[in-house]
């Protein structure tokens, strides 16, 4: 059964996945821009027994690509620690971004960080690699640049977490994404299911509501349907609830 929920934020993921009528829910363990490690939830037990399923999102700090020590050595501890935090609480996946190098560095270098990754340590929860919407020295913005990294990271217990913004704004064919991203990885384990506030091709990752954004609603539940694993949404708090309403009719049909 496909899960339709919502990333959420507050003090009550679960009250929050009822007020969207969310079937699961995506959460940050510890500040998204900061390097604090996960603290015990004082609702961990509510989680567990919600029935919900439960996603958790890495830090955007989080670069396990980068060349620099005081990014990547960190970044890789932040990965240790919050995946043991969502395996506390039940988690199905941790969403990682795909990161990137630095200006003058080689992708292969960060591909090769990411190799290094998963032979130096196992984790509490399958990591879920996601694409990202820019940038010319990422390790995953592109289906070309995701086909290096699954060569190095792809017989690992890695997954993949594709978003439809994301893609987008790389300039991806979101009519073949699916087809397309299955053929290089094998698998795609969690949709985040976005619209953009940005015309195709821009490389700017700002998120919309279904009904605000450039992307036809249609093509987003076309991937969902097609991608036929958990969706979360990601989309403004206030437009989560029709934005999961269209995905469930959509699959509904």
């Amino acid at each position: 059964m496909v899960l339709i929920g919502a990333h959420v934020r507050g003090d009550d993921p679960v009250a929050a996945a009822g007020a969207v009528r969310a079937q699961s829910v995506q959460l940050f363990l510890a500040d998204p821009q900061g390097w604090k490690k996960p603290v015990p939830r004082d609702d961990a037990d509510a989680l567990l027994n919600s029935g919900l399923g439960i996603y958790a999102h890495a830090p955007y700090l989080v670069n396990v690509a980068s060349t620099n020590n005081r990014i990547r050595i960190p970044s890789r501890n932040m990965i240790a620690q919050h995946s043991a935090a969502a395996a506390s609480l039940g988690a199905r996946g941790l969403v990682v971004h795909g990161g990137h190098v630095g200006d003058g560095d080689e992708i292969a270098v960060g591909i090769d960080n990411w190799r290094k990754t998963f032979a130096r340590a196992e984790f509490g929860v399958r990591i879920l690699v996601e694409n990202t919407a820019g940038g010319e020295n990422a390790c995953a913005r592109t289906l070309e640049r995701i086909a290096l990294l699954w060569d190095a990271i792809g017989g690992y217990d890695v997954g993949v977490c594709l978003d439809t913004c994301h893609a987008w704004a790389a300039g991806e064919d979101l009519e073949t994404v699916v087809d397309r991203l299955r053929a290089i990885t094998g698998r795609i384990d969690l949709v985040h299911a976005n619209s953009s506030r940005d015309p195709h091709g821009s490389g700017r990752d700002r998120h919309a509501s279904f009904a605000t954004g450039e992307i036809p609603p249609e093509l987003i539940a076309h991937v969902v349907r097609e991608a036929g694993c958990d969706v979360i949404v990601e989309t403004p708090a206030e437009g989560q609830e029709q934005d999961i309403a269209v995905l469930r009719e959509a699959l509904a049909t």
